[in-house]
């Protein structure tokens, strides 16, 4: 669209066969320094014409040869670039049926040509005015939708970082006991079986000691990506329960599917094969898990099932670690035997 210099500055085409229209609607409009004029005298060229100056009025002429005004009238309806741009129509004719015809194929208003002078250039000026003010509203909806639509990714996000564990991609602790007491609700209520492995980097205080913090936090990255890379069901969570120690919840597990996907993390780990000369179990990277399954009654809190697993983790380590316990048997406070039963 033409730059203009003027806060509510039009831009004019007039679409008329008749060049004599033409030239006295140019001095009817002429030494207005807040409206520009265009004339096209063929209808053919006329949409054409419109897409290329992107007027703020078109004045219509409604008899043309070759295209009736009034179906150039559609035409511009019908196009995206010139569907809202006002269309004032003119007319050798003031009849009612004519009248109403414009309007319902889309006209804003209608004039007898020749228009007055100081009726033209008002009817000009405010149906202009009234479509740039209807464009600067349009653009402020949009910027203000994009700026919604934009908050609302970032809040998305925001979300997604207070749930994340920045060094392993996991989930955080906060967003672990969300998840914890909402599946735990949910056993409640379908009395089903929900199981906790708490798993535990063995040794790793000597790893960190012995190949130093920058190489401790990738050994971390790499057992977070293992733990994840076996919990295969939607509704698993792996999270970084702090420090060397993660957490896999487990809804709808009973105790030997616990039991195998304990084991097979254990096992994926410690096949991972990364050196840990300070190991007291071996020569590689090996952690320790606890697991725990109930099916929970509505005065149990999900506490019982988190400390269930953290004292099974606790008998691990002290039986020799590298292995898996069960809450059932650290109860016993017997070495864990391991189990291959199913999931």
């Amino acid at each position: 669209m033409n730059t203009l210099s003027e806060e509510y500055a039009a831009l004019v085409l007039l679409v008329d066969d008749q060049a004599m229209i033409g030239e006295a609607i140019r001095r009817a409009l002429a030494n207005q320094p807040d409206i520009s004029f265009h004339y096209c005298a063929s209808a053919t060229e006329a949409l054409a014409t419109a897409q290329q100056i992107a007027p703020t009025v078109i004045l219509q002429d409604l008899v043309m040869p070759g295209v009736d005004g009034l179906t150039l009238v559609r035409t511009y309806r019908a196009h995206p670039q010139t569907r809202d741009v006002p269309i004032i129509v003119l007319s050798s004719k003031e009849e009612a049926a004519v009248k109403s015809e414009a309007f319902a194929a889309g006209a804003n208003d209608y004039l007898v040509k020749l228009p007055d002078k100081v009726e033209l250039l008002a009817r000009v000026r405010h149906h202009s005015r009234a479509y740039l003010n209807q464009r600067q509203r349009d653009a402020a909806y949009r910027a203000l939708r994009e700026s919604q639509q934009q908050l609302m990714v970032l809040n998305l996000e925001l979300q997604r970082l207070n749930r994340i564990d920045g060094l392993t991609g996991l989930s955080n602790r906060r967003y672990m006991d969300e998840v914890i007491a909402s599946e735990w609700a949910r056993a409640v209520r379908e009395q089903s079986w929900f199981s906790v492995l708490m798993i535990d980097i063995d040794d790793f205080k000597r790893y960190n000691d012995t190949y130093g913090h920058i190489v401790g936090d990738e050994a971390l990255k790499h057992v977070a990506r293992t733990l994840e890379s076996w919990l295969r069901r939607p509704a698993d969570l792996a999270a970084r329960f702090g420090g060397e120690e993660f957490t896999a919840i487990l809804p709808v597990t009973p105790p030997e599917g616990a039991a195998m996907v304990g084991e097979e993390i254990r096992a994926a780990i410690e096949a991972l094969r990364i050196e840990h000369s300070g190991s007291t179990v071996g020569s590689h990277l090996t952690v320790s898990v606890g697991a725990a399954s109930i099916m929970p009654q509505r005065d149990e809190h999900h506490m019982r099932l988190i400390e269930g697993a953290d004292h099974a983790l606790y008998i691990a380590k002290r039986s020799g670690k590298n292995r898996l316990v069960m809450a059932d048997d650290a109860a016993q406070s017997q070495p864990p035997t391991r189990t291959n039963t199913t999931r």
